[in-house]
């Protein structure tokens, strides 16, 4: 039978909480957690406020993998339980994290638990996503870019930079990463 390794998926929401409605938001949000604790692939979640008095929360759940995190986020019973929460938060950002994000992270505490790769395997993965992505870049901007040679260099690497960094934060390494997932954990 064939296992292809899973990659845990961890979300990130910003919420803002009107002071008014802490209380009401705390029973929500709890009985949001009590809902995926019973949900197939769920490994945990957490959630904190940026400071006292602040309406500003940060709310993470994670799952074992890609599947059960979108079968959980389509499921009836947590359209219901968003439902109850309609006009109590306001969201602002949602992300997913997967890849080399993950790799940050501690350890889950259990028998299947997978450390991070050594740096260099780390490195060697970055290298092969940045590489061919910052030589189409650097053809494509001399290609097609009138005067790009003639810019002064640092202007030339602020604007790779500034172009580069979310293109390999959120498509490159994740990509690299699922593909390198054996590779990179292997004993």
């Amino acid at each position: 039978m064939d296992h292809a390794p899973t990659i845990p998926v961890t979300v990130s929401i910003h919420r803002v909480v009107s002071p008014e409605h802490v209380p009401e938001v705390t029973r929500w949000v709890q009985d949001g957690v009590n809902l995926a604790n019973r949900w197939d692939g769920f490994l945990g979640s957490g959630w904190v406020r940026a400071a006292e008095g602040s309406s500003d929360w940060f709310m993470l759940y994670r799952f074992a993998d890609e599947a059960r995190l979108d079968a959980w986020e389509r499921s009836e019973e947590r359209g219901t339980w968003l439902a109850r929460g309609a006009g109590l938060v306001e969201e602002r950002r949602i992300e997913r994290r997967t890849g080399i994000e993950g790799w940050f992270d501690e350890p889950v505490r259990s028998d299947d638990a997978v450390p991070a790769p050594p740096r260099w395997k780390q490195a060697t993965s970055i290298w092969l996503g940045f590489f061919p992505v910052n030589l189409l870049f650097t053809w494509l901007s001399t290609q097609f870019v009138p005067g790009w040679a003639d810019l002064p260099l640092v202007l030339r690497v602020l604007v790779s930079t500034l172009v580069l960094t979310p293109v390999m934060a959120y498509w490159v390494l994740p990509w690299v990463t699922r593909r390198l997932h054996g590779w990179l954990h292997a004993r």
